[in-house]
């Protein structure tokens, strides 16, 4: 297991699913952690008592609220932006206000996310995006907007691992396929439609994402970066 006592830790989107498996990945190898939620507050209160961490109330969709709160952890080690959300359905009949709040979720935050954690972190530090395999592979109807914001992420993710390069500061992205969460169960009524097109024919664990993002931010992770880490079970094989 990766020691990481004495960093400063900070996981955007930590309350449920693969945030909290990951903010607890951090708080157990020793990680001074603090996570954001949005609407969950019974389970970040929850997670908070579990593991530690301190949990912070912040939107994601508010760059001002979001960047303010990068900035109120000081000096990271690292940061994992886990927060996102997920809009489906025929593009003529969505509303044109939640693709644009996805939007801001999914990419905007990240951006100013990562920039904004740059501006005073550690040398060596690391900057984890959580995308999607649907970045690379949309299979079925009704993901378009969605897959843009997670192709978005691996432009993003390849420009700032040469911004911040020099400093030592990798930049990765980990691209989950179906992952067993609130959002995608794994008992859910799209389970057996999506294990249709994997090799390994289950969702992942959030334990699993975790302990990726545990290895990236590592000390064997300093020289991987601007690379997009599929996690899918071979959904996009």
């Amino acid at each position: 297991m990766n020691d990481f006592t004495g960093k400063n830790v900070l996981v955007l989107g930590g309350s449920r699913g693969i945030g909290a498996a990951i903010v607890r990945r951090f708080s157990k190898g020793g990680a001074a952690v603090a996570f954001t939620y949005a609407g969950s507050e019974n389970a970040a209160q929850a997670l908070g008592l579990e593991t530690g961490a301190q949990a912070i109330k912040a939107n994601s969709a508010d760059r001002d609220a979001l960047t303010s709160t990068v900035a109120s952890r000081g000096v990271l080690d690292v940061i994992v932006i886990n927060a996102g959300t997920l809009v489906m359905g025929d593009p003529l009949a969505l509303a044109a206000d939640d693709i644009d709040n996805m939007i801001d979720v999914n990419v905007r935050a990240p951006y100013h996310a990562a920039v904004e954690a740059a501006r005073r972190m550690n040398p060596n530090g690391r900057i984890i995006i959580i995308g999607s395999v649907n970045g690379d592979r949309m299979p079925f109807a009704g993901g378009a907007a969605y897959a843009m914001t997670k192709s978005a992420v691996q432009g993003m993710v390849r420009g700032l691992a040469r911004d911040f390069g020099d400093r030592g500061i990798t930049v990765n992205s980990i691209q989950p396929g179906p992952t067993d969460s609130d959002m995608n169960p794994a008992e859910g009524p799209m389970a057996s439609m999506m294990h249709g097109f994997m090799a390994i024919k289950r969702h992942a664990k959030p334990s699993e994402i975790a302990e990726f993002a545990a290895f990236i931010a590592g000390p064997n992770g300093a020289i991987i970066t601007g690379a997009m880490h599929t996690i899918d079970g071979g959904f996009g094989a």
